[in-house]
């Protein structure tokens, strides 16, 4: 049995990314001062975050509707249609009432979180001889307590809760990124 080592310049994910690193950069440093922004100014960020679920919605509602006209049969000709429609009528009504879709999206963010919770720790019990399993049980209590979190606070916590989720998420991407070009540029060096 012959074990290989293999050096991050070796691998295909180096390969493709060697000459990106530049870009990464600036992605990684883009993200984290928009993660800063959204943490420091979380109810604008929930305010951008309601308005942009809205015109993604009205978008997939539009192209739903137009897109049903294309299929054959009535139960799936209505149903494509509806789900156009609704899709399309929660667009409108969030992008016409922010205050009250930042409400129910911080609702659906909460119970989203319980689940993800939920499934994580059955997959971490499922995956329990491997190493790793650990960490899988970690990001489910931690999500559960998120939830928690969330839906206890509903619905004070909806002015903030998106922005600053939007703020995290940004911030570790950042992060990511900039660790993935740093780690590109040293390998560039040692070569």
């Amino acid at each position: 049995m012959s074990t290989t080592n293999t050096t991050f310049s070796e691998t295909p994910f180096f390969r493709r990314v060697r000459g990106e690193a530049g870009r990464m950069t600036w992605l990684g440093v883009a993200l984290l001062v928009l993660g800063i922004c959204a943490l420091a100014f979380p109810e604008f960020a929930t305010f951008v975050a309601t308005f942009f679920v809205g015109w993604v919605l009205i978008i997939a509602g539009v192209a739903s509707i137009f897109g049903s006209f294309s299929i054959r049969g009535t139960g799936p000709f209505f149903g494509a249609l509806l789900f156009g429609l609704l899709s399309l009528a929660c667009g409108v009504f969030l992008l016409f009432r922010p205050g009250v879709g930042m409400l129910f999206l911080t609702l659906i963010v909460g119970v989203l979180f319980m689940l993800q919770g939920a499934a994580e720790t059955f997959l971490a019990f499922e995956a329990r001889p491997s190493s790793g399993w650990g960490w899988m049980l970690v990001s489910a209590i931690a999500s559960v307590l998120v939830a928690i979190l969330i839906l206890a606070g509903w619905p004070g916590t909806s002015l903030i809760t998106l922005g600053v989720l939007m703020g995290v998420n940004f911030i570790t991407s950042g992060v990511a990124h900039l660790s993935i070009a740093n780690s590109v540029r040293k390998e560039l060096k040692a070569a």
